[in-house]
């Protein structure tokens, strides 16, 4: 890929459709299988979502910054958000027979079942999603 691919989204749910022309760009420089791009697309816009109205608390003064590089077999995605951070922790278990019926609370989750890896940093205001190319 060369140089990491960025962009910079409002904090407004409406933000959400740059989301698809942003994947098929990494899709296309990187050669990603259908599989490996949809797994991405899917996991971005939930953690996209969820900085624009958990982090951001959907203040359009505030952005998500999402980038990706290339690194030798895989893609790493960055989205960060200028919210106060959480703690990954304090997150209930969506598996679990209380949480099957909630509305909402499987972001993360699906996050975790999607991508290879994914770690969270600076007190949670940024999200690591690590995705081997094949």
């Amino acid at each position: 890929m060369g140089q990491a691919l960025m962009l910079k989204l409002k904090s407004s749910p409406c933000q959400i459709k740059y989301l698809e022309s942003f994947v098929l760009s990494v899709k296309h420089k990187c050669a990603l299988s259908q599989d490996v791009h949809d797994n991405i697309l899917i996991s971005l816009t939930e953690a996209v979502n969820n900085a624009i109205i958990h982090g951001n608390q959907r203040n359009e003064k505030k952005y998500v910054n999402v980038k990706c590089k290339e690194i030798k077999d895989q893609i790493i995605i960055s989205i960060s958000d200028e919210g106060p951070g959480f703690d990954i922790n304090e997150l209930s278990d969506p598996t679990l027979p209380e949480n099957i019926e909630c509305c909402g609370g499987r972001g993360v989750f699906i996050m975790q079942q999607l991508a290879d890896n994914m770690k969270f940093v600076n007190n949670g205001q940024t999200i690591e999603l690590y995705f081997k190319r094949i």
